[in-house]
């Protein structure tokens, strides 16, 4: 069992800049891979972002080049450093950890891009 908590959402004007926190605890070191994902209102869920164990990173093109994935090992968190946000960025973010063949998912952290 793995459990997820994020933080760090908010209401951010376009061109600003948000990091959001995902602690995890539990079986962690089982974890083989963690990401970011977000659904927007009317929409599915996607993909923002993912990062392995050996420190391997894959984007969303839509985030590419403002978006930075990281994780502090040693304090069993996960980040998502969000720069120059649009309002098409708006969304419930979900932190998520991949144990195979399971996946599990935080509560969502809600971020909102308007001026």
């Amino acid at each position: 069992q793995v459990q997820l908590v994020e933080s760090g959402g908010g209401l951010v004007q376009p061109g600003g800049s948000l990091r959001l926190s995902c602690a995890a605890s539990g079986s962690i070191f089982s974890i083989n891979r963690m990401g970011w994902y977000r659904q927007a209102p009317g929409k599915q869920r996607e993909l923002v972002a993912t990062i392995t164990n050996g420190g391997a990173t894959n984007y969303a093109d839509s985030v590419r080049g403002r978006f930075t994935i990281s994780r502090d090992n040693a304090e069993n968190t996960l980040y998502l450093q969000m720069n120059s946000l649009k309002p098409e960025d708006t969304a419930v973010y979900y932190c998520n950890a991949y144990m195979w063949p399971i996946n599990y998912w935080g509560q969502g952290t809600q971020v909102t891009v308007s001026s």
